[in-house]
């Protein structure tokens, strides 16, 4: 979920290295970027919650709850992507945000650790913002333990399948230098698996945390948090595994062997 540097004309600047997903421009400020990692994954929790809680006002139809939940969360996703990405990355997870600082070590294209050591912390605490705000919004008691149970097996395999296709969409846009089209994808790719996943697709640890503070639609029980949290670590591994796999870099025509 990020943007890449292009020229006033769209074409991309040939002289820099292609950035890895996240990365920004390099005289952002770091607190810019906390900032913005702060406020977008408040606002992402905020339509997540808050769509859930309109949902389950207007109709009793769980299926068309569901649909309206994911709806908006595709169109706030796009949004927050493309206005906050060219400032932080928007990142907004902390599972996309350890897998790119993990990728940069060697690289050095992309979040560096005192980066990601900001950004975790700040896409947290906007997550609870988030959910607080949604809450306020709509009369809700402003935090309140979620009892929404997410603890069954199917539910954790479906985080595992949500997160890696969520890094292995991110990273294989980088890969391929097509991250310019990122808010489009990542969202389309949120809003896909609210439905062909069992859990509906949290895959992120911030967010799911955030959803713990309201009991509303869009909930999950305290216990179920850190199944969940660590299901979509593992989820990260494999979609960067997965990554590794598709988009080996391929040899030059020198190494091929003589046939």
């Amino acid at each position: 979920m990020t943007a890449t540097h292009e020229s006033a004309t769209g074409s991309p600047i040939a002289a820099e290295p292609q950035p890895a997903p996240g990365a920004t421009p390099p005289r952002t400020p770091l607190v810019a970027k906390a900032a913005a990692e702060l406020f977008g994954t408040a606002a992402l929790v905020a339509v997540v919650v808050g769509s859930g809680i309109q949902a389950t006002e207007l109709t009793h139809d769980v299926g068309l709850q569901l649909l309206v939940n994911s709806l908006a969360t595709v169109f706030g996703l796009g949004v927050l992507i493309t206005l906050l990405g060219p400032v932080s990355g928007a990142h907004f997870n902390p599972a996309v945000t350890l897998a790119e600082w993990w990728t940069a070590r060697r690289s050095g294209a992309g979040v560096t650790l005192r980066e990601a050591a900001a950004y975790v912390p700040a896409q947290i605490v906007g997550a609870i913002a988030g959910a607080v705000l949604a809450d306020a919004m709509f009369g809700e008691p402003l935090v309140k333990w979620s009892t929404h149970d997410r603890s069954a097996g199917h539910l954790l395999l479906g985080e595992v399948v949500a997160t890696a296709g969520l890094i292995l969409l991110i990273f294989g846009l980088a890969r391929t230098d097509r991250l310019r089209f990122a808010p489009v994808a990542v969202a389309s790719y949120i809003g896909a698996a609210y439905w062909f996943t069992s859990s509906t697709s949290f895959a992120n640890p911030a967010v799911t945390i955030g959803r713990a503070f309201t009991d509303t639609f869009a909930g999950i029980a305290p216990g179920s948090v850190a199944g969940f949290i660590g299901v979509q670590l593992v989820g990260a591994v494999v979609g960067l595994a997965l990554v590794a796999l598709i988009f080996m870099p391929g040899r030059d025509a020198a190494e091929q062997p003589a046939v």
